[in-house]
């Protein structure tokens, strides 16, 4: 069994924020494999769906972003699966523009309160992550790129337009890491998007 969370706040005011873009790739991946992220369990909405052949239990955590390691600890616990090879985590990164996503093997939280959270709770940096951009170079001022007000304030229809094609590679990405390694995954996924100009 393979454990795919998505990260993000519960509650309708926090469905469409940058914050909750992990809570979006797991709706996707659900959406497009005919899965339900309906059940309780380990402190989260989970469902399972196959992806590139493997079960896998998609899970949003029910906890606050903050302390989102306290559920994906305890359904790694209840699956007994080991998070550097069973483990993949999705969640917004403000470090890359809005539309970019990117696959890393393991490292440290950049500042994110959820992985933060997670390591502390597993004791380990080493799981795999897929971190969808949500920065925006054009922020309003006295807004804080990395402050709640961005983060938690609903998206516009242009980021959400942004995103959506994002949401479609997250599961791209997840399906790849599963059927040909992480690395292979990193090589494709991390590339800059070039732009074709005649």
């Amino acid at each position: 069994m393979k454990l795919v969370v998505g990260l993000g706040n519960p509650g309708p005011e926090y469905t469409f924020t940058p914050h909750n873009a992990g809570f979006l790739a797991i709706d996707r991946i659900a959406e497009e494999r005919n899965a339900s992220v309906s059940n309780r369990r380990g402190k989260a909405l989970t469902g399972k769906a196959n992806l590139a052949g493997h079960e896998c239990l998609l899970a949003k955590p029910e906890t606050y972003m903050n302390l989102s390691g306290q559920s994906v600890a305890a359904l790694v616990h209840e699956l007994e699966i080991d998070p550097k090879k069973d483990l993949i985590v999705l969640y917004d990164e403000l470090a890359f523009p809005l539309g970019e996503l990117r696959v890393k093997a393991d490292g440290s939280s950049n500042g994110h309160n959820g992985v933060k959270s997670i390591t502390a709770f597993l004791g380990t940096e080493e799981w795999m992550r897929i971190r969808i951009g949500v920065g925006r170079p054009n922020v309003p001022e006295g807004t804080k790129a990395g402050g709640k007000d961005y983060l938690l304030d609903p998206m516009r229809k242009a980021d959400l337009a942004l995103l959506d094609p994002v949401l479609d590679r997250a599961l791209e990405a997840v399906e790849m890491i599963l059927q040909d390694g992480i690395a292979k995954a990193m090589s494709r996924f991390n590339q800059k998007q070039q732009v074709v100009s005649d």
